[in-house]
C-alpha cells in the first residue's frame, strides 16, 4: 500500500523534453508525461482506456496522443476525442489525468483526489535552480521497497561503516546521539560531530588544517522527501552557534517515489555554494555521492534478499532507531486514515447509487 494523497517527485524536468513521450511507474501506476506545444506539463495514466496499451508507445498529434493499438486520440486532459469507426464517443471513454506542477527542476505528481492536491505543500528544493549554489542530477533505480531506503536515510550511524571512502569519517561518528523532534508529516533530525576529521568526498574539494566541526540537520517528510543542510567547518570557528566561517556548506535534496511494492525511483543532488565557479568541484562532489548512494544500494539489495528468505523475521529495534521507527509510525498512520476515507467514500456512493 501506498499514500496517495501527497507530492512524488515523478523526474527531472530535463528528462522530459519538448516533443517526447515519457513514462515512469509510479505508486504502482504507469503514468506518461509529456509537455503541450507551449510547454505545459501534462500527466496521464498510460494506459489506454479501450484495451490498456501504454499510451507512451503512441504518437504525439498536437497537444494530443493517439494510441497506436486502435488508434483512439486523447487530449491534454485525457478525454477521447476522437476514435476511428466510432462517431459517438461514450462520455466515460477518458484516461486518468493526474494534478503535476514543475518546481526547481523536479516535476511533482500528486496520484490522490485532485482536490487535496495543493502545490503551496510541495518542499521547498530552490537550491536546485538558486545561482548562489551548484550541484548535478541524480537518479538511481532500486530494487526494493521504499521503505527499506527511508530506514537507511533515517539512520546516519551507518556512515563510517558503509562509506568508510566516501561520506564516512571515523568510527566514532556512530557514537554521537542526534535529536529528533516529531513533524506532522515526518521528523526532524539533527546530528552534530565536533572536533572530527573531514569525510573524503568533502576533503578532496575543501582543505582544512586539522580537524572540522560538522553537522548533518535535515527533516525527512512522507512520502520520502530529505532535505538536508550539511556540512563542515573548522573546529571551534562557530559553527554550532550559526557561523559559517571557511566552511563546505551543501543542501542535500532527496526524492523517494515507490515504483512498485518491490522497486523504488531515488532522485538526488548534493548543491554546494563554495566554488561555485569550478566546475570540477561540482562534478568531484557529485561522483562521490553517487558512488556513496551505490554502497547504500548494495547493502539494501542484500538487506533485502535476506529478508525474502523469511518473510517472519522480525528486524529487532535498537535506541539509535527512534527516527525511524516514528516515521514509520506515521507512515502506518497515513494509510489508515486514507482507506479510512475512502471505506467512508464507497459507503456513500452505494447508498447514493441505492
Amino acid at each position: 500500500m501506498f499514500i496517495r494523497n501527497t507530492w512524488y517527485v515523478a523526474a527531472w524536468s530535463h528528462e522530459v523534453t519538448d516533443d517526447a513521450l515519457f513514462s515512469r511507474t509510479i505508486i504502482g501506476t504507469p503514468v506518461l508525461l509529456y509537455r503541450t506545444t507551449d510547454g505545459q506539463l501534462v500527466a496521464l495514466q498510460d494506459r489506454c482506456c479501450h484495451r490498456g496499451a501504454p499510451l507512451s508507445v503512441g504518437r504525439r498529434e498536437g497537444d494530443c496522443v493517439r494510441c497506436l493499438y486502435h488508434g483512439l486520440k486523447f487530449d491534454a486532459r485525457g478525454t477521447c476525442v476522437e476514435a476511428p469507426a466510432q462517431p459517438r464517443i461514450p462520455p466515460k471513454a477518458t484516461v486518468r489525468s493526474y494534478p503535476v506542477v514543475e518546481r526547481h527542476r523536479w516535476i511533482w505528481i500528486w496520484m490522490g483526489d485532485p482536490m487535496l492536491a495543493d502545490p503551496a505543500t510541495i518542499p521547498d528544493t530552490h537550491w536546485l535552480d538558486d545561482p548562489a549554489w551548484r550541484c548535478l542530477p541524480g537518479y538511481i533505480h532500486y530494487d526494493v521497497n521504499y521503505l527499506l531506503i527511508c530506514d537507511n536515510l533515517l539512520d546516519f550511524s551507518h556512515l563510517p561503516f558503509v562509506h568508510p571512502g566516501t561520506l564516512g569519517g571515523p568510527e566514532t561518528y556512530a557514537d554521537v546521539r542526534p535529536t529528533v523532534e516529531r513533524l506532522d508529516n515526518g521528523v526532524r533530525i539533527s546530528r552534530w560531530t565536533m572536533d572530527t576529521q573531514a569525510p573524503s568526498f568533502a576533503a578532496a574539494v575543501k582543505h582544512w588544517p586539522g580537524n572540522v566541526d560538522r553537522w548533518n540537520l535535515y527533516d525527512f517528510t512522507i512520502p520520502g522527501i530529505l532535505l538536508m543542510d550539511s556540512g563542515m567547518a573548522p573546529v571551534g570557528t562557530g559553527a554550532r552557534e550559526g557561523k559559517r566561517v571557511d566552511a563546505a556548506e551543501f543542501r542535500s535534496c532527496q526524492a523517494l517515489t515507490p515504483e512498485t511494492e518491490t522497486s523504488t525511483h531515488y532522485f538526488f543532488a548534493q548543491p554546494h555554494n563554495f566554488a561555485i565557479e569550478q566546475p570540477e568541484v561540482t562534478q568531484s562532489i557529485h561522483e562521490a555521492i553517487v558512488e556513496a548512494f551505490a554502497e547504500d544500494r548494495a547493502i539494501i539489495t542484500a538487506q533485502r534478499r535476506n529478508l525474502s528468505l523469511d518473510p517472519d523475521f522480525k528486524m529487532m529495534a535498537f535506541g539509535i532507531d527512534s527516527a525511524l521507527s516514528q516515521f514509520r509510525w506515521i507512515v502506518n498512520q497515513r494509510l489508515d486514515a486514507e482507506l479510512a476515507q475512502s471505506s467512508v467514500s464507497k459507503t456513500v456512493e452505494t447508498q447514493g447509487a441505492a
